[in-house]
């Protein structure tokens, strides 16, 4: 099941993908929240027959796939050819930092440069999306915790992230440095978040290219991880890194401009487009 929200930015509606078709949720749930992520409340939206509920028509935005998000959770250098263009020794550990909620859009929304900005780059990434709340669980159930999966751009500003003296966030956070969605595909359609294919373009280019299969922590050892740190909570996002081919690796480094044109696909979880666009 494919779970989207449609409409302006704080105005979104709940709606389920039917093949072409955006069929309207609002009179089933008010919202996709974490309120409404449970099994339960997912096996009913399953059970529903798409061509009862109504259509909508016309042109769509499709804002972030998670309403009144908790948590923004990231790891970071959790892809081992990933690590090595960087330079970066594999952690021992998951590599965790936080995102500002402001920082998230949805997926086809502008990307705005901050003032000043020449170091924005690019990294498509496997978001995963709690459903149920995770406190000391174990790998062998954390899967079971999960709602759905999506895309994530974790843009970052490198020159904040490594130069403005302090943690990675000052570098993740930007408004608008978090695309997420388009849909939130339920855990049912990915049997495997460990083999999934994913790509990321700039103008037509591909500058990314990747699985999820060289993950050097798990979806389910991540969840684990964290959640013998932190509560976990329905509606927390965790986003679990990138592989190889961002700007930053280049030889010389290339960043992004504005006009530029970044298209992202994970398999099994849609696409995304967003367009650079310079902060006044």
């Amino acid at each position: 099941m494919k779970l989207v929200r449609y409409g302006n930015p704080g105005q979104e509606k709940p709606g389920l993908i039917d093949g072409d078709t955006v069929r309207d949720l609002s009179g089933e749930i008010d919202d996709i929240t974490g309120a409404t992520l449970d099994d339960a409340t997912l096996d009913r939206l399953r059970a529903l027959d798409p061509a009862t509920l109504p259509e909508v028509s016309g042109a769509l935005r499709l804002g972030p796939c998670v309403g009144n998000f908790g948590k923004f959770l990231c790891i970071g250098l959790n892809y081992s050819d990933h690590a090595a263009e960087t330079g970066a020794d594999i952690p021992e550990h998951p590599i965790l930092f936080f995102k500002a909620n402001s920082a998230i859009v949805g997926a086809h929304d502008d990307v705005v440069m901050p003032r000043g900005s020449t170091h924005t780059d690019w990294e498509v990434e496997l978001g995963v999306v709690i459903g149920t709340t995770a406190k000391y669980v174990s790998k062998e159930n954390a899967l079971d915790h999960v709602a759905g999966y999506c895309i994530v751009n974790d843009v970052s500003e490198r020159h904040y992230q490594t130069q403005l003296t302090g943690q990675w966030t000052k570098g993740k956070s930007c408004d608008t440095f978090g695309p997420t969605g388009p849909y939130l595909v339920t855990r049912d359609e990915i049997p495997d978040p460990q083999n999934l294919a994913m790509a990321l373009d700039v103008n037509g280019k591909r500058m990314q290219t990747g699985n999820t299969a060289t993950m050097i922590f798990t979806v389910a050892e991540i969840i684990e991880h964290l959640s013998g740190l932190m509560t976990l909570h329905p509606g927390d996002i965790i986003t679990t890194g990138t592989p190889p081919g961002v700007g930053m690796g280049m030889k010389p480094p290339t960043y992004l401009n504005v006009g530029d044109v970044m298209e992202l696909e994970i398999e099994g979880l849609g696409r995304q487009r967003q367009e650079v666009k310079q902060d006044a």
